[in-house]
């Protein structure tokens, strides 16, 4: 049993021990169980401690056992709660570290809570798409007041543990000795007589709580409708405030298992997952060794350059950013600077830390100085010969054992690796724009990449505080590669007679946060025309997008300029359609001799999201992604994909593969092989 159980002086003292965050998973659920069935028969024990060994109190749900068997296996949570709750004796929760979920539940159902101070509390349910299963919704209003209680459940905010010091939720703070203090607290309430608090007993006291829920319901909850469980949440704590206990308890339970079998949940618990799966690397042996990252280099000081570098130093590593001349050098460490001012002015971020991360850079010209840091970032213009040039250069000036890698987006790392003579030092750190927001980072595995380099860049990753996905090399690696097929879709759909704006409108409905063409404008349109130029040299037989290419060589460029496939106001970026495009496209149609028709939302969407899916299975079928769930995280962390859809593969599968494959055929595509094999087999992306 993942339970330890010991009597000290009269008081049973039951941790939970199931690391990493005491997850309360069957093995815990009957060991705290029989923990108080044996505290109770012995009559030397007089009250009780439940608190977590190791770095939780308890984090809630052992996610390892969801969708298995032991999830619900009896024990289950419920029935552990009430062997607490009607103990004859007083159990008293020890909290630290972490009292999420199901961890604050249990604690809930303890008599008494004492905690120290920096602990985590919060009910995180709805962030998975669910809400509090165990009670939850119905003993916080309970204990610490209606309004604090929905806020953190319907946004599953989690609070500091001193910040809820006068809710009432713990009875004593303590701020070391958690353990000692607790048993003693726990005689001390002991010799006192019974029956003990409990919370179920309470009621939710306030001055007017059917409008202040209708206020929450207007407020927070419509606002995410794409979202049930925060609806959902609201009405058990509606009932928490209406109804009797059992009968909450009963409300709470019938919208938990409906949430937890709906779509929405499945896709958030598929990215929770995802995530977890993704640090997972097959083939890289076990023990792998680490390879030191003390400080950090970044060459180009432009947008994504000095975005990278704010990631390194907002971890806390002292970072060499090197620019061609002392005035770009200067205007970097500008950008920086005022980016640090702006989010203080925000009130996000102390001037004390901004100037402590500011210490930490040191701009300098050329590659003279960064000789002796133990990674290197390229972050140039995407330019091969440019970048080769670099790469030798850094052959030369890098000391042994650095990491040698490049923010290319499209490039052929195989390529830049080859110039030098240590390409098992070379990998891919492909940031997305800007680097010091976007939570995605692709890690490019070259053909000659180094265990230990990706191992350890993976770990950087982490510590940076990034998504960090593996890629095999291949132009455009996941992401890129997936979207120039998306754009593809969305430019034959304009070629073929369509709007941006009908185009744009379809894919925001369906959930992108941006449609193709307002995202093509805010990245800039020169830039992708400057890929396709370089893909027709590179393969004049290939399709071309025609309308974007006039596009750009009117000059439009998009928001930079106040002109793409919208019209933009001064300091503005509300998209607003265009004449000078609408003529553009009517010219194109008439040359072509289209005639312009009505697109439906439905069609849209399935042309541009089974091309991703189309692409992504090639992807697969050539390991350039390990799975499909990779992918997912590609698309959930840097392409606005709706995260209550769980990427295009989870999506695919959730529409069914054989709906796919049968909707691209109709639409004149042959589905990629991976697809008709899992047809033919009756399978799916995700296993």
């Amino acid at each position: 049993m993942s339970t330890e159980y010991q009597v000290t002086d009269g008081v049973a003292v039951i941790l939970l021990a199931n690391p990493p965050v005491n997850g309360l998973g069957y093995s815990t659920r009957v060991g705290i169980v029989d923990s108080i069935d044996r505290a109770v028969k012995d009559p030397e024990v007089k009250g009780i401690v439940l608190s977590g060994s190791g770095k939780a109190f308890s984090g809630g749900a052992d996610m390892r056992e969801f969708n298995t068997p032991e999830a619900r296996r009896d024990p289950g949570l419920n029935t552990v709660l009430a062997a607490i709750e009607d103990c004859p004796k007083p159990v008293v929760a020890a909290i630290h570290s972490v009292a999420m979920g199901g961890g604050l539940e249990l604690a809930l159902a303890c008599h008494y809570r004492v905690a120290v101070p920096g602990a985590q509390i919060a009910l995180s349910e709805v962030r998975m798409g669910l809400l509090p299963g165990a009670g939850g919704t119905q003993r916080l209003p309970r204990i610490i007041g209606l309004e604090r209680a929905t806020n953190m459940i319907v946004t599953g905010a989690s609070v500091k543990s001193e910040a809820l010091k006068d809710s009432g939720l713990f009875d004593r703070f303590f701020d070391d000795e958690l353990l000692a203090n607790a048993a003693t607290f726990a005689r001390e309430v002991a010799s006192r007589p019974g029956p003990y608090p409990r919370i179920r007993d309470r009621r939710v006291e306030h001055p007017n709580p059917e409008a202040f829920l209708e206020f929450v319901r207007t407020s927070v909850v419509a606002k995410q409708p794409q979202y049930p469980a925060p609806q959902h949440a609201l009405q058990a704590v509606h009932a928490a405030v209406f109804q009797k206990f059992d009968e909450g308890l009963a409300q709470e339970r019938r919208s938990f298992l409906e949430l937890m079998e709906g779509s929405v949940s499945k896709s958030l618990r598929h990215a929770f997952f995802a995530e977890r799966t993704a640090q997972k690397i097959d083939d890289l042996p076990n023990g792998t060794a680490l390879r030191t990252i003390d400080k950090v280099a970044v060459l180009g000081g432009g947008l994504m350059g000095t975005g990278i570098a704010m990631c390194f130093l907002n971890a806390g590593f002292p970072v060499k950013l090197s620019e061609t001349s002392d005035e770009l050098a200067a205007k970097a460490v500008g950008t920086i600077r005022r980016s640090y001012e702006a989010t203080v002015k925000k009130g996000k971020l102390s001037q004390d830390v901004a100037e402590k991360r500011m210490a930490l850079l040191q701009a300098v010209v050329g590659l003279k100085n960064i000789g002796d840091t133990d990674l290197v970032v390229e972050a140039v213009f995407e330019d091969m010969d440019l970048k080769k040039t670099l790469f030798r250069e850094l052959d030369a000036v890098m000391k042994k054992g650095a990491i040698l890698a490049s923010n290319t987006s499209t490039l052929d790392l195989d390529a830049i690796a080859d110039v030098v003579s240590r390409p098992a030092d070379v990998v891919g750190l492909h940031f997305f724009s800007p680097a010091n927001v976007m939570r995605l980072l692709e890690v490019v595995r070259c053909a000659k990449t180094a265990p230990d380099v990706l191992a350890t860049s993976m770990q950087i990753a982490k510590r940076i505080g990034k998504v960090a996905v593996v890629s095999g090399v291949c132009d455009g690696f996941i992401g890129n590669r997936m979207i120039a097929k998306y754009g593809q879709q969305a430019q034959l759909l304009v070629q073929q007679g369509a709007y941006p704006e009908e185009v744009d409108r379809a894919m925001e409905s369906f959930g992108m946060a941006m449609g193709p063409f307002r995202m093509s404008d805010l990245a800039g349109n020169d830039i992708s025309w400057a890929i396709r130029k370089r893909r027709y040299a590179e393969n004049p037989s290939a399709p071309r997008s025609e309308v974007a290419d006039r596009l750009c060589e009117a000059g439009r460029f998009g928001q930079k300029t106040g002109a793409g496939w919208y019209d933009y106001k001064a300091d503005e970026r509300k998209p607003i359609p265009a004449q000078a495009v609408k003529e553009l496209l009517e010219t194109y149609w008439a040359e072509k001799g289209v005639t312009r028709r009505k697109y439906s939302q439905d069609e849209i969407v399935q042309r541009l999201i089974f091309a991703l899916v189309d692409e992504g299975a090639r992807i697969l079928e050539e390991g350039i992604a390990a799975r499909a769930s990779d992918i997912d995280l590609v698309y959930l962390n840097g392409y606005g994909f709706p995260t209550w859809r769980g990427g295009p593969m989870f999506y695919a599968d959730t529409v069914g593969l054989y709906s796919v494959a049968r909707a691209m055929e109709q639409g004149g595509q042959a589905p990629a092989a991976l697809i008709q094999s899992l047809v033919a087999e009756g399978g799916s992306f995700i296993s």
